[in-house]
């Protein structure tokens, strides 16, 4: 068998013989040309030339050609030695190479191909794979590879990614350790981005779009988009949008995550049915945000799009609600179904105002919507959105908190997480105020962090890098 460490080994038995059975091959070679030059080019012996210096010059001829013919001779036997060799040889070597092929592209799904050993996995699938606008090939596992990754994703929403990974690259090289997943935000008064999802994969990196059903720069805490209502989209009103949006993701042919109107159970976004006191937000009413989110799947479903699309279903934390909207049924009267969703996830933050007595635990911020979570569903559980503040300093023991929760035990279905790795200022209860929730906001919350991660005990696995 071929062996890439001994490259010569198919035409002699050592690296000396084979480099000396080079040398006298290229001998032989050189000397029949030589002789040919000489006999056949040579003013000397032309047959041209006068009969009288023909007769003085035949026996050196006749020699030189005898010798010519010999030499041939062995050259043409070692020729045909070396081609039936190297036929061999190029046989061999093909096979290495489409072996190379299928493990440079397999190298991309190495992690969620063990994931098929988890518990009722399915077998593994096929990867999907796209071209560039350049030509370059793109591939990616399947969405059946995705569901169940052997490592938790690790990912973060920056300010640009994924269509620019400046900073997102900067945070990854602080923290030590490249993400899986990365997540953005668009709205339905923007086009399918089939390069968000191609750099994404380029990366080996998920992509997980938060897909908001009102225009992209419509800001948080205004509810009226009359023209978004869910009856709206409910009655087909964006429909030829919709249809659009997935025969888009199907020619793309690679997976994504799609987290539909999250936080449905708030009361801050136009899709929320109603505002915890009976009164209707933006024209919804119940039930509508089921019936909205089923309505868009069966399209998806309908365009084929739906076997490259994981529909993450993510509410709010629960317990930061208003307290109609903290109880069980109220957060099962959103939840669309088995069939139309793949994940269940949430959004959850350390955020002001803190309360005396106040615990900076994993359980504190995260339990209450996880045990509601897993009384809906038995989905794989991923914590959507996730951040800290660095208010009141509590930051770093919430994060190595939040990585300890993750590795226990009873949280193994949660299958990673989404960092918002942003700074951002906001107006509550009519006061500026800014949370700064980078994972680098000081020195002492990246260290957490990258302990967290990278330390004994985790579940993480991510590709280091320094």
């Amino acid at each position: 068998m071929f062996s890439p460490r001994h490259p010569f080994a198919w035409w002699a038995s050592s690296r000396r013989n084979a480099r000396g059975a080079f040398l006298g091959a290229v001998t032989l070679v050189l000397a029949l040309t030589g002789t040919s030059v000489v006999v056949w080019t040579t003013p000397s012996i032309s047959p041209v030339t006068s009969a009288a210096r023909v007769v003085k010059t035949i026996t050196h001829a006749e020699q030189l050609r005898s010798e010519r013919d010999r030499l041939a001779a062995r050259v043409a036997q070692l020729t045909a030695q070396l081609n039936n060799r190297s036929a061999s040889l190029g046989y061999t070597r093909s096979q290495l190479d489409a072996a190379s092929q299928s493990v440079a592209s397999l190298k991309a799904q190495l992690a969620q191909l063990q994931g098929a050993q988890g518990a009722g996995a399915k077998p593994a699938a096929s990867s999907a794979h796209a071209f560039t606008s350049t030509g370059g090939r793109v591939t990616a596992p399947s969405k059946e590879q995705l569901l169940n990754p052997a490592s938790p994703y690790f990912g973060m929403y920056t300010e640009q990614a994924p269509f620019n990974f400046a900073s997102f690259d900067a945070t990854a090289t602080e923290v030590g350790a490249r993400p899986s997943m990365v997540g953005y935000f668009t709205g339905w008064d923007q086009t399918f981005r089939a390069d968000a999802v191609t750099s994404a994969w380029k990366r080996n990196m998920l992509p997980m779009m938060t897909w908001e059903s009102r225009p992209i720069n419509d800001p948080n805490g205004v509810v009226d988009a009359p023209s978004y209502s869910l009856p709206n989209i409910i009655a087909g009103n964006f429909d030829a949008y919709l249809h659009q949006y997935a025969k888009d993701i199907v020619t793309t042919g690679l997976p994504m995550a799609i987290r539909l109107d999250h936080e449905m159970n708030s009361t801050w976004y136009p899709w929320v049915e109603d505002d915890g006191h009976g009164n209707s937000i933006n024209g919804n009413g119940a039930g509508d945000y089921v019936k909205m989110w089923q309505h868009v799947h069966d399209i998806f479903q309908a365009e084929g799009a739906n076997q490259y699309v994981i529909w993450v279903w993510a509410p709010n934390r629960v317990d930061n609600l208003t307290s109609s909207h903290r109880a069980l049924p109220y957060l099962q009267s959103l939840y669309p179904g088995d069939d139309d969703v793949d994940w269940v996830g949430m959004s959850g933050y350390l955020r002001p105002p803190f309360t005396a007595g106040q615990q900076y635990t994993f359980d504190e911020t995260f339990g209450a919507t996880l045990g509601q979570l897993r009384a809906i569903a038995t989905k794989p559980i991923i914590l959507a959105e996730v951040g800290a503040t660095e208010t009141d300093g509590h930051k770093p023991t919430w994060i190595a908190n939040f990585f300890s929760g993750l590795n226990a035990d009873q949280n193994k279905d949660i299958i990673g997480f989404s960092w918002f790795d942003l700074a951002i200022s906001t107006y509550v209860q009519g006061t500026l105020a800014t949370n700064d929730w980078r994972i680098d906001s000081r020195p002492e919350s990246l260290a957490a962090f990258s302990a967290g991660l990278l330390g004994t005990g985790s579940r993480f696995h991510p590709v280091t890098v320094k």
